[in-house]
């Protein structure tokens, strides 16, 4: 790990854990993941909030559940790039690249992709669901997130599903990954970029969702 952060961090981050002082199974895990990365450079810096007793810190990131980490660039750019679960399984490597990718403040879209995401103008929250067993899921969290470093006015999450019952209840999460947009779009499946983008912008057209389950 120290290797790849020496080649590819191309500046400063921070990952901002929240957590809270009860129901929170993984919230030690996730601080302690965090400290080990942070010890794996120089570059990466670790802060532990609690929710419970740090309120303010939380609204001001839009953290409203725990455990929680988002990475944050130089100067703690936010570029709504969010983790709520723990980023453990098949999700720790989009978590790292993830980290490499707000180092520079640049994502791995396609200039074609990079040029639509671009022309969002309205806001657009991603939710990502996904389970740690799930191979295919760290790809729609990568897309989301990269959407996510392109545009401002989008947030990206990944929610682990079986550490948030019932927001996966919620949403009729029943495979994954299952993207919810705005709360009242939703579609399933690891799309490749120019069909993931592509649903973003249907469901900022209002279209109904896809038959996905």
């Amino acid at each position: 790990m120290e290797n790849i952060f020496k080649e590819k961090l191309k500046g400063p981050v921070v990952l901002m854990v929240f957590v809270k002082d009860n129901d929170c199974e993984y919230c030690g895990e996730e601080a302690e993941l965090a400290k080990e990365l942070s010890n794996a450079s120089p570059q990466i810096k670790v802060e532990v909030v609690n929710v419970d007793h740090d309120q303010k810190t939380a609204a001001k990131f839009g953290v409203d559940k725990a455990p929680a980490v988002i990475i944050l660039g130089d100067g703690y750019k936010d570029y709504h790039v969010r983790y709520f679960g723990l980023p453990a399984g098949h999700e720790f490597s989009a978590f790292i690249d993830d980290i490499i990718d707000v180092s520079s403040g640049k994502s791995r879209l396609s200039p074609a992709g990079k040029a639509r995401v671009k022309a969002i103008d309205k806001p657009v929250h991603i939710e990502v669901y996904v389970t740690p067993t799930c191979p295919y899921c760290p790809r729609a969290v990568r897309m989301a997130h990269q959407m996510a470093i392109e545009n401002p006015l989008i947030t990206s999450d990944m929610v682990e599903a079986m550490e948030f019952p019932d927001l996966a209840d919620k949403y009729g999460v029943m495979s994954v990954p299952k993207m919810i947009v705005n709360e009242n779009y939703h579609f399933v499946g690891a799309l490749p970029e120019p069909q993931f983008i592509e649903q973003i912008e249907l469901a900022l057209k209002g279209a109904p969702p896809p038959e996905d389950e």
